[in-house]
């Protein structure tokens, strides 16, 4: 009975901290003050280290009555903004300077102010006015001025709005209906299912880029692979299981070119892992402690099988509280090898310097580790049901796939990077909940990829997405690697095609408003 009290007792802490605990991973003694919401008062308290830096915070100057500002402050206000940022200018001018006595003061000088300003709508219809012709004098048959390019054939939505309902609703995770009810706040009356089949048709037209990313992440030397699960498509219209959504999985791939691509498979079984790397991959494939990757990585040849030390470190996190002292001091040693890996990037230590400072410094650390759980083990009073039994076993189990990162310096001693990457769609969850059909998960994996690698590599990804949707029906197919996002980004992203909306556009002829209104 008390071996079931404590199973039970770990369940419930398991659930208070996915309701109430600390997002982060850091152990109590990286963060100094911040506690455990459920942490016993008698707990011990790290100590304060001796050579800590602080922090100088900007008070207010004597004498001046004005609080100090950063360097890198724009004006006054304390608002930044970037060049690309349209700016308004009003002139706001006092009566003495409109009236009859306007011209009996100088201006000497002007205040200048800033204002960030939202406007009510942000949609417009493009009226296009084509002009119908024929030469003097003749009967030639009228000529019509053929209309703009558009992304869609016989479509009402210009490549702004296909990219708008993308990025809104695949990074920032606005679902459709409520982009829907923000256009008919604006005054336009659109069907919902128009806005689905535009998003549909939208990325089908993006799928021949996600392949083509898909194959050089697959060329990489070093792979990491990753899964998390999705609500995708119903289970039938009948029998217990009727109305719910089944059960599907988002497998991602990062690739050494900061690529990723989202893969959907239905199952999390080891036959999508062998159907997605086809004998196509070869080096070395970092990942969690699943299973199903070290038996794939064991049955192929000249594949090498790396794991994460993240997921190792989790489960003596789960072990901190029945047995603090030496769930801690495992922490402890975990701790070190980042700090090298800290080092190792302050220094930007590449190639043989790399591996040999690893050598040097990590690997006595690692070894040291393995030993010290083998030791924990061999001393006895441990229990197979304690946490701190399974996590020491853990580890010990997976010695030789968490030892690769070692000898290679490419290899990184985890997948937080994938894991960031990956970030949008257990984020996304929380808006759109689910997929109405598994074709529908795979659009999402294909736009995700994209929006995903885009951020990786510092690119908007609506001036991409607005620049590719109109050039991907002019490119050859055989250069369609040219419109992913790392190399668009040195062949397009100094002149990127735009929409019709935008003023820079070369075909722009909009005429000027009847009013103009001016505040002053």
């Amino acid at each position: 009975m008390r071996e079931q009290v404590q199973i039970l007792q770990r369940q419930l802490d398991w659930f208070k901290k996915q309701l109430f605990g600390p997002k982060s991973e850091k152990q109590v003694v990286d963060l100094p003050g911040q506690d455990s919401l459920f942490q016993p008062e008698e707990a011990p308290r790290p100590e304060q280290p001796a050579d800590e830096e602080k922090r100088t915070i900007k008070a207010y100057q004597r004498g001046t009555g004005k609080k100090q500002r950063d360097d890198d402050c724009l004006n006054d206000t304390g608002l930044r903004f970037t060049a690309g940022v349209p700016v308004e200018v009003i002139e706001h001018l006092p009566p003495e300077l409109t009236g009859p006595d306007a011209d009996q003061y100088d201006i000497i000088g002007t205040k200048t102010t800033y204002r960030l300003a939202q406007r009510a709508s942000s949609y417009v219809v493009l009226k296009c006015e084509r002009p119908v012709f024929r030469r003097k004098g003749t009967d030639q048959k009228p000529v019509t001025t053929p209309a703009p390019f558009n992304v869609l054939d016989n479509s009402l939505a210009d490549v702004s709005l296909l990219a708008g309902l993308l990025v809104d609703k695949f990074q920032f995770h606005l679902p459709l209906y409520r982009q829907h009810q923000r256009i008919q706040q604006a005054g336009i009356t659109l069907s919902r299912s128009t806005l689905t089949n535009l998003v549909k048709r939208a990325i089908d037209l993006l799928r021949p880029i996600v392949d083509a990313q898909t194959d050089n992440v697959l060329r990489s030397r070093v792979l990491a692979m990753d899964e998390t699960p999705i609500k995708a498509g119903h289970q039938g219209r009948a029998g217990p299981q009727k109305g719910k959504m089944k059960t599907g999985w988002f497998w991602p791939l990062y690739g050494d070119d900061d690529e990723v691509v989202f893969t959907y498979s239905n199952s999390r079984g080891r036959l999508h892992i062998e159907q997605v790397l086809n004998d196509q991959f070869s080096g070395t494939l970092i990942s969690d402690g699943y299973a199903a990757y070290a038996r794939y990585a064991a049955a192929q040849k000249g594949i090498t099988h790396a794991q994460c030390w993240v997921h190792s470190r989790r489960c003596f996190v789960e072990a901190q509280k029945d047995h603090p002292e030496k769930a801690t001091e495992a922490l402890q040693q975990i701790a070190k090898l980042y700090q090298i890996e800290d080092t190792i990037k302050e220094k930007e230590l590449t190639g043989e310097k790399k591996r040999q400072y690893r050598l040097d410094h990590a690997k006595p650390v690692v070894s040291g580790f393995f030993q010290w759980c083998r030791d924990q083990l061999g001393q006895g009073g441990l229990l197979p049901s304690e946490p701190l039994t399974k996590a020491l076993n853990y580890v010990l189990g997976r010695e030789t796939s968490l030892t690769v990162f070692l000898e290679d310096p490419d290899v990184q001693p985890d997948t937080n990077h994938l894991e960031r990457a990956l970030r949008p769609i257990p984020m996304g969850k929380k808006n759109w909940m689910f997929c109405w059909t598994e074709l529908g998960a795979e659009h999402l994996g294909i736009i995700q990829s994209l929006i995903s690698t885009c951020k990786l590599h510092d690119i908007t990804p609506y001036t991409y997405l607005v620049d590719v949707l109109q050039r991907i029906s002019q490119h050859p197919a055989s250069d369609v690697s040219d419109l992913t996002p790392r190399l668009w980004k040195t062949r397009f992203a100094e002149n990127p095609l735009r929409a019709l909306i935008d003023p820079r556009h070369p075909d722009r002829q909009s005429k000027q408003p009847e009013a103009t209104v001016h505040a002053h």
